[in-house]
């Protein structure tokens, strides 16, 4: 059974008689996309983990693309029909967006295992375990039978719209040059299956020797990392012009370590 994000009014904290519970399948999975409080926020969906395992995408509070100008929403794409109804749940109805996205992609949405959210965009999460990461939506009953604690909550990032799937790597920049300056360092991977746009790494101050470390959510799948691209930019004219260079850029990817 998958839960795309079970309600919360009248149905959080009952007895699992009367709402989605682990015990109602062999397996239960669950994205949770809309679990502020329903008092004030207007969360429909529930916050606490009831399955096996729960997916928890941003956070599970507040989806990427749903803070946008009302209007743009209504008059969507999909109709207004579908632009009223995003605007009113949009939250909500993120969930089965993700779910419908993932039967296309496979190897997408890779849930980490985290105490929190807060955690896990810190990088403490990172990378999979040995084991893998499960896959939110379609192809989570890979990992059937895989985790024996009571529940496990796992974060994961998406896109603002479709397609929403993300690959987080780890990337670490050490620098190489005479003077240290003030700007920002953009790295984009090229892979064999496909490549990425520009990340930035860090921002402020860039001082040689130093090392910058960024965790990013990049919209390819690189596959086999080929290329990086190293940018760097001072913001502002420098009759000096200072040179700044990397002296090591390493990649890990989330999914394969």
């Amino acid at each position: 059974l998958s839960g795309l994000d079970p309600a919360q009014p009248y149905f959080q904290g009952t007895p699992t008689e009367v709402r989605l519970d682990k015990s109602d399948a062999d397996f239960v999975d669950v994205i949770h996309t809309d679990s502020a409080p329903t008092i004030p926020n207007l969360g429909f969906g529930m916050s606490p983990a009831i399955g096996h395992i729960d997916f928890y995408p941003n956070g599970g509070v507040e989806m990427p693309g749903c803070a946008k100008n009302p209007v743009s929403q209504i008059v969507d794409l999909d109709g207004i029909w579908e632009g009223t109804r995003d605007f009113v749940a949009c939250n909500h109805l993120r969930s089965y967006k993700y779910y419908s996205d993932s039967i296309v992609y496979p190897d997408g949405f890779l849930g980490y295992a985290c105490a929190s959210y807060d955690l896990f965009q810190a990088g403490n999460c990172f990378p999979c375990p040995e084991e893998g990461c499960p896959n939110m939506g379609h192809y989570a009953d890979k990992f059937k039978d895989k985790y024996k604690s009571d529940f496990v909550k796992l974060y994961l990032n998406t896109g603002e719209a479709k397609d929403f799937p993300l690959w987080r790597y780890k990337i670490t920049v050490t620098l190489s040059g005479r003077s240290q300056v003030r700007g920002y360092v953009n790295v984009a991977l090229y892979g064999s299956d496909g490549n990425t746009r520009q990340h930035q790494i860090t921002n402020g101050a860039l001082k040689p020797d130093n090392t910058y470390t960024a965790y990013i959510d990049a919209e390819v799948n690189v596959g086999e990392l080929t290329k990086v691209k190293f940018l760097w930019n001072n913001n502002w004219i420098n009759p000096t012009f200072p040179k700044l260079g990397a002296a090591t850029i390493t990649v890990e990817a989330g999914e394969t370590r």
